[in-house]
């Protein structure tokens, strides 16, 4: 007890010593403890606020197809067999021929110019999507769609992990991925009354659902133009945002807390020699099992109330909104325990556990109600472990092209998830009420608490050798950094 009491103690001593000489840093800028929160929360307005509102418009433009297939989509355009999982399935194959390079891309031309232009050319897509005369028409534009969206969402995630350190990242990753969970529960409403200007213009409502959301996100791309920032170590002008001063505050908070700011020039072969992790590719499979079980739900939840649980169109419409919006509240109050408490892995196997927990409900309790009320378990769970999985990941890493390499197989993981997501659920299976889908869903939430197991107690024997001075924690792409330890 006596020595445990000594390591405690010796433990304390160190972070204060370590707090006070951050603080010390802090001082030699002139940038007191209040003025540093301040700055925080200007970031926090300013980039995470506008990146998750584009992302919300992401998610509404690339899901609403099941909103215009419940609105008579299917029969105008003569969709019938497996049309509409193949259209759903089409936009990832460009999504993820064109993602890999996103990374690299936005470092060289910056997050402003790169993230508002395909911004809008999605924007312009998603227009065309409103006078699609034809099925092979609208497989086309969805290609199309999945080339442009590709670049936003790992780019964004890379953007994130440069201004906040590790453990300020779970709260805004919950806020940025929160924003997009509007857009799921308010899609279905705003699809609704969008719906009713069916006739206006010769265009039937569905096409209406393409068409007014199109013109909402290039509006969006065009206030992303002059709003977003850029990285805080680039020479790159931002408008009127933080200065110099206080983006080298920035630049030294998060190089005391990881040590890797600095941006070593671009090889491909320091790129690609991230993929020599292991964990790495654990990430990528947690990506994939979260993400079959959220685009699942994304595409086939209100045609599961609509088909099998028997609500009208109306009512469909709306009752997509309860389960995101709680979904909301759960993800930003697990995000909070994760950065409080330092835990990662626990996050996401209650989360996995909670999906778990409703999927069977979903599917196979008798009573329609509680059957809708097993969604709000299942949504909450899935959609809560997108942001979880990226904090697991952005915690455990260092070095900026290893960063990025994680970054864009995490989101190819995730693409290769939608397709799941899109082939999982059949429409052959609409009768039996989609069980091998379900089923699949449940093999994936089972996987992923799996994977998190053996990641964590490879974590936890990594950690005890460097607390030994037995081993060095990732060296391999930037200077050693002592105090780093994994997160589990």
């Amino acid at each position: 007890m006596d020595r445990d009491q000594e390591k405690a103690e010796l433990e304390v001593g160190q972070v204060e010593q370590e707090e006070k000489a951050q603080f010390s840093d802090i001082v030699d800028d002139d940038v007191s403890e209040e003025e540093g929160k301040k700055i925080i929360r200007r970031i926090d307005r300013r980039l995470v606020v506008l990146v998750g509102c584009l992302y919300c418009i992401s998610l509404m433009d690339r899901t609403n197809l099941s909103a215009g297939a419940v609105a008579g989509m299917l029969t105008d355009l003569k969709m019938v067999g497996t049309d509409y999982s193949v259209v759903t399935l089409v936009f990832f194959v460009t999504y993820i021929i064109f993602q890999p390079p996103s990374t690299i891309v936005i470092r060289k031309i910056g997050p402003r110019i790169f993230l508002s232009t395909i911004t809008l050319c999605w924007g312009a897509v998603m227009i065309g999507f409103g006078f699609s005369p034809s099925y092979q028409v609208l497989l086309g534009l969805r290609l199309v769609l999945g080339a442009f969206e590709a670049g936003y969402f790992p780019g964004c995630v890379y953007l994130l992990s440069t201004w906040y350190t590790r453990y300020e990242m779970g709260r805004r990753y919950s806020i940025f991925y929160l924003l997009g969970c509007v857009a799921s529960a308010f899609s279905g409403i705003l699809a609704f009354g969008l719906i009713q200007m069916d006739g206006l213009g010769g265009l039937q409502g569905w096409r209406w659902i393409f068409v007014i959301e199109g013109v909402l996100t290039c509006l969006l791309a065009s206030l992303g133009y002059w709003l977003l920032v850029d990285f805080p170590d680039s020479k790159r002008k931002s408008w009127s945002f933080l200065g110099e001063r206080e983006r080298a505050w920035i630049v030294r908070r998060v190089n005391a807390d990881r040590g890797d700011v600095i941006v070593p020039k671009f090889k491909l072969s320091s790129f690609l020699r991230g993929g020599a992790d292991w964990r790495v590719w654990c990430y990528g499979l947690i990506a994939f099992c979260t993400n079959t079980c959220t685009y699942s739900l994304a595409y086939f939840l209100p045609l599961i109330l609509f088909n099998n649980l028997g609500f009208s169109e109306g009512v469909t419409m709306c009752l997509i909104a309860p389960p995101y919006a709680w979904s909301g509240i759960y993800m930003y109050m697990m995000g909070w325990i994760g950065d409080r408490y330092h835990i990662r892995g626990p996050i996401l196997v209650a989360n996995m556990v909670l999906a778990l927990i409703g999927l069977p409900i979903l599917g196979w309790h008798p009573n329609s109600g509680v059957r809708y009320f097993g969604s709000f378990f299942v949504t909450a769970g899935a959609t809560a472990n997108v942001p979880a999985s990226l904090a697991y990941q952005a915690n455990n890493l260092r070095g900026q092209w290893k960063r990025a390499f994680a970054s864009a197989s995490w989101v190819g993981f995730a693409s290769i998830g939608g397709i799941a997501g899109s082939l999982v659920f059949r429409s052959q299976d609409a009768a039996t009420g989609y069980k091998p889908g379900l089923y699949a869903c449940i093999a994936c939430c089972l996987l992923c608490i799996i994977i998190i197991g053996i990641l964590d107690l490879s974590y936890y024997i990594d950690n005890k050798k460097a607390d030994r001075g037995e081993k060095r924690l990732e060296t391999s792409h930037e200077e050693y950094q002592p105090d780093f330890r994994y997160t589990y």
